[in-house]
């Protein structure tokens, strides 16, 4: 069943229209509906249109966190084959917010790391919202050091609202553990890919960010904090999460005009949860496109480059 966000009311109330037409076509009870119906559909997806067209941060904000929105697991599905994932920091445990391994894409050998969200309240729980510990950053850093010493290129898809905040992630140096993946990232001799597909919250999205061309679907956000953490430093008041992420410029817009990303990925009409398999069709398509930038460019260029490129983020702003 598919769920609305507020600002979709008028889009809602036609496609319930047009639902129970197609109800009452399919029952018998209803003569010459189709017509109608096509009306309603037309009519549904102008005002779609018209109003994704159109968003604010904070709708965009919405739209990032919308709960059908596919999720790493989804795009790793469709986009890899032989997918092996692999487990633990070799230190600690297993964090399940990260998933990481290896598989084809294309056919080619890479490194995959995604933060999951999980879809239901078991796998939510499971997945700690998609909110890594230290351990996870830790498998990411392994994961990624392996990479390197097989000359395999790194995809990495971010969805976090940050890393977990919680006393035992602390105890374990969280910090540190994001610093170090942070560092593994910007540090690695292969060609690295990231795409944020949801929200990419503080320095749990950056740990596994800093590659050589960041991506960004249309309506994803990316920022140092969320609106409600910063309306809460701000203003000490939570419902200033608009005016927040107004100011904060965490679009995908925002960000390719201040070199933060290299590309926008556009989503389908009424975004990705709308239409999943060509949102991440387009997705592949930028990843493909992306890792052929490196196509025969050596380790070392690859390296000094990508340092080039977050060193250049704000000197011309």
């Amino acid at each position: 069943m598919r769920s609305y966000l507020d600002f979709e009311k008028p889009v809602a109330e036609l496609e319930a229209k047009a639902d129970e037409l197609r109800a009452l076509e399919a029952k018998g009870e209803g003569y010459a509906l189709s017509e109608e119906i096509g009306k309603l559909d037309a009519k549904a997806n102008q005002a779609l249109k018209e109003i994704y067209a159109a968003l604010t941060p904070w709708q965009k904000t919405l739209v990032a966190r919308h709960p059908q929105r596919p999720h790493f697991k989804d795009y790793c599905a469709a986009l890899f084959s032989e997918f092996t994932p692999l487990a633990g920091d070799r230190a600690f445990g297993e964090d399940e917010a990260i998933v990481g391994g290896f598989g084809r894409f294309r056919g080619e050998a890479v490194c995959i790391v995604g933060q999951e969200k999980g879809d239901s309240t078991e796998t939510r729980i499971r997945h700690n919202f998609g909110m890594p510990k230290p351990e996870g950053y830790r498998k990411a850093v392994r994961l990624m050091e392996m990479a390197g010493r097989f000359g395999l290129p790194v995809l990495s898809f971010i969805d976090t609202a940050g890393a977990y905040p919680g006393i035992e992630a602390e105890e374990r140096g969280q910090a540190e553990a994001i610093a170090r993946s942070t560092e593994a990232c910007l540090g690695l001799r292969t060609p690295s890919v990231a795409l944020v597909i949801g929200e990419g919250g503080s320095g749990g999205a950056i740990a596994i960010a800093a590659a050589s061309r960041v991506l960004m679907l249309e309506h994803a956000i990316y920022s140092v904090i969320s609106p409600e953490g910063a309306a809460s430093i701000l203003w000490r008041d939570t419902k200033r999460a608009q005016d927040a992420a107004t100011g904060m410029k965490i679009t995908a817009q925002d960000l390719l005009k201040f070199g933060v990303i290299d590309r926008i990925i556009s989503e389908p009409a009424g975004g990705a949860h709308r239409d999943p398999q060509m949102a991440m069709v387009r997705a592949g398509d930028a990843i493909a496109s992306a890792l052929s930038d490196f196509a025969g460019v050596g380790a070392d260029d690859i390296v000094s480059r990508r340092a080039e490129k977050f060193l250049a983020i704000g000197r011309t702003i």
